[in-house]
């Protein structure tokens, strides 16, 4: 919304708490009443949806928390676009819960999506219902399957983001708890290339129907490299314990990110180990 906000879009950034933004390109809305939806989307050319209240693992045993808190807003949001479909949507779901494999394959956005958190299930159907919403009322959307995206801005908090997580615990000297052996695989992708991304899709006018995108570094990193890359950036060690794994986490997703160079020149450009670097950095001067 920021960078948004920087390059002179006028913005109505609608969450469920305040955010101090410091732009006067943007307007603050702390607000979860469905019923105002159709009266910012009258003053708006493109909805970007970002909210999401869950993880795998925080919904894990409990399907209706994420049709609740997740899925019925998505509904009534596209419910109400049904007055305005001229309005494009770009809506952020998730590569690294749908995808997964133990062949060794990078996932491209024809691969099959087999989720197996009720998180992900929520998302795979979220993007079920905005093609079907792009269908019958003539609506545009770009759906973007991004990896796991890390950097500056993300703030440590319970089961969101392996990464501050990291960083928190080396920085008090507590033991993090790792699910399984540490030889999970993931696709770490930067923020500012994600950006970079976004800002691309929504210079240019969107497709009717509903495209599917990944945002990726293709890139697969175990979950011990990660933490031997961190030790190094840091010159601290990461104290952990490895406990039995879980059944929501795939042991493999590595994400290619071809059609989004084909469709919009973009690939990222900031290796994982300067990414790092700068989220050490914005942590360590903000977080103490």
């Amino acid at each position: 919304m920021q960078a948004l906000a920087a390059g002179g879009n006028k913005v109505i950034a609608v969450s469920r708490r305040s955010i101090p933004f410091q732009s006067h390109n943007i307007e603050s809305i702390a607000c979860e009443a469905k019923e105002h939806y159709a009266s910012w989307i009258a003053r708006s050319r493109v909805v970007v949806h970002v909210a999401s209240r869950s993880t795998p693992g925080s919904t894990a045993g409990n399907a209706l928390a994420e049709l609740e808190e997740n899925l019925r807003p998505t509904l009534a949001l596209l419910q109400a676009m049904q007055q305005k479909p001229q309005t494009n949507l770009l809506y952020l779901s998730s590569g690294g819960t749908l995808y997964g494999s133990d062949s060794g394959h990078v996932a491209t956005e024809a691969s099959t999506v087999a989720p197996r958190s009720y998180h992900g299930a929520g998302k795979i159907a979220a993007e079920h219902f905005i093609a079907a919403w792009s269908r019958q009322y003539g609506g545009a959307a770009t759906i973007v399957r991004p990896s796991n995206v890390y950097g500056p801005g993300q703030n440590e908090r319970s089961g969101f983001g392996i990464i501050p997580a990291c960083l928190g615990k080396m920085s008090r000297g507590e033991t993090l708890t790792v699910w399984g052996d540490g030889s999970t695989v993931r696709d770490y992708l930067y923020i500012g290339d994600f950006i970079d991304l976004c800002q691309s899709i929504l210079s240019c006018p969107m497709s009717l129907g509903a495209t599917v995108l990944n945002a990726a570094s293709g890139v697969g990193v175990s979950l011990n490299e990660l933490f031997l890359q961190l030790e190094n950036i840091t010159g601290m060690r990461l104290l952990r314990i490895y406990d039995a794994a879980r059944k929501v986490d795939t042991p493999r997703v590595v994400i290619d990110p071809t059609l989004a160079e084909s469709l919009y020149g973009w690939m990222p450009t900031t290796p994982l180990n300067q990414g790092l670097e700068n989220a050490w950095h914005w942590f360590n001067t903000t977080q103490h």
